[in-house]
């Protein structure tokens, strides 16, 4: 959390608080209780967990420190749905949540509810310290945001290893449409400024504000589409070790990479795994699930490269942040990236920027001080958010951050290059 100089009201982090609650409900209403267990892999973590951890945060950060007579509803829920804060205590096997079948998802249900009521009891008490609540809630709510994408695309991963092939939203199929030129902005570079402002929730990782040189850039006005992408493949990219770098190139060798994530061939048309299960490949669509390593080779065989994240950030700061991202609790949003050149959702963009602190970072003091800060390190920064990020969430300034092998996120590319 940045400091800000209009921080949030307690009314107004109880709205968003209702408001964030409300969508990750939605967001498991069509599941049965099956669903809710599923573990395809450790990144990758249980509906019903998801549901559990983030009411955890609000619990543990925010209502036991500060409400003396406060009973959980189970004092072991603080291991089972702990993640990864060691100075929260104790925590369960990342891989094995999904083992964890009690409790069930009513208790879970019911869980929520009771930390949903304590938390309103706090922040209707007219506490001297209802301001510093309000932050935390507010920080709490995009911890929820953040794992309401993680919901979605840990379920998809789920379901895809299913042979029934099952839909979690209505199997709308994309219309066919015509192939779109690729255009490139030219930015003159020099000095400039990057990082959050102020004004405005951010997390602690998207500041210090701190200057950055930039070379004479040029950057796409699109995301790379699956069309091109069939080019790529047709041309013999994934068997070009010329366009890999050696770590990728081994990566793609030994987990026989030949395409990207959920696709397979048909009848001679290619076909993916969606939400709304099995799709034809919408060739104007941006192509998702792919890998930092196949979106770097990609950029190379297309003569480009991917921008830094300082390149990305100076070219569409000033861009009002509308597109295909998830929407409120009762309109979630197409869940799917479509056929546009929008720069906000659809695809995270994988940059060519490590995950590394600001100049002048400092975690804060505390558990929290865990959220960002021990994960700078192997990890590459993406940009723009995805259909399943939520649009109260996203601002220029907004780091997320993968390892360059992980391919289940809603992750695309945008190509740049050098101007002349």
């Amino acid at each position: 959390m940045n400091a800000k100089p209009q921080p949030m009201s307690p009314d107004e982090a109880l709205s968003l608080f209702a408001t964030t609650r409300s969508r990750t409900q939605a967001l498991a209403a069509p599941l049965c209780p099956e669903d809710m267990m599923l573990q395809s892999m450790e990144d990758a973590s249980p509906v019903k967990w998801h549901l559990a951890h983030t009411t955890w945060f609000f619990e543990e950060f925010i209502i036991k420190p500060r409400v003396a007579d406060y009973r959980s509803p189970d004092d072991r829920f603080a291991v089972l749905f702990n993640s990864y804060y060691v100075q929260a205590g104790p925590r369960h096997a990342r891989d094995k949540r999904g083992l964890v079948s009690r409790p069930d998802g009513a208790a879970v249900g019911a869980y929520r509810d009771h930390v949903e009521n304590s938390l309103n009891d706090l922040m209707n008490a007219s506490r001297d310290d209802a301001d510093e609540i309000a932050q935390l809630v507010e920080l709490g709510c995009h911890h929820e945001m953040q794992h309401q994408e993680l919901l979605i695309t840990d379920l998809l991963h789920g379901l895809s290893f299913n042979p029934l092939l099952p839909t979690y939203k209505d199997p709308e199929p994309l219309a066919v449409t015509d192939e779109m030129p690729l255009n490139f902005s030219r930015y003159r570079g020099g000095l400039v400024e990057i990082g959050h402002e102020g004004g405005g929730f951010a997390y602690d990782c998207e500041g210090p504000r701190h200057r950055v040189w930039l070379d004479p850039f040029e950057i796409s006005d699109r995301p790379v589409t699956n069309r091109e992408w069939i080019a790529f493949m047709e041309d013999g990219g994934y068997s070009d070790a010329r366009l890999w770098l050696m770590e990728g190139h081994a990566v793609a060798q030994r987990e026989a990479w030949a395409h990207p994530l959920y696709w397979w061939q048909q009848d001679g048309a290619w076909w993916t795994f969606t939400l709304r299960g099995p799709q034809p490949v919408a060739l104007d669509a941006p192509v998702v699930h792919v890998s930092y390593y196949e979106a770097e080779a990609f950029a190379r065989w297309a003569g480009g490269r991917l921008p830094t994240e300082a390149e990305h950030e100076v070219a569409f700061r000033d861009v009002p942040i509308n597109g295909n991202l998830m929407g409120d609790a009762d309109a979630i949003g197409a869940l799917r990236p479509l056929p546009g050149k929008g720069i906000w959702g659809d695809v995270w963009e994988w940059t060519a920027s490590d995950f590394a602190p600001y100049p002048g970072f400092r975690p804060p003091e505390g558990a929290l001080g865990e959220y960002n800060g021990k994960f700078m390190v192997n990890q590459r920064v993406l940009r723009g958010g995805s259909c399943a990020t939520p649009k109260q969430q996203l601002r220029p300034s907004y780091r997320t951050f993968f390892y360059p092998h992980q391919r289940w996120q809603m992750m695309g590319l945008r190509l740049a290059r050098d101007a002349d």
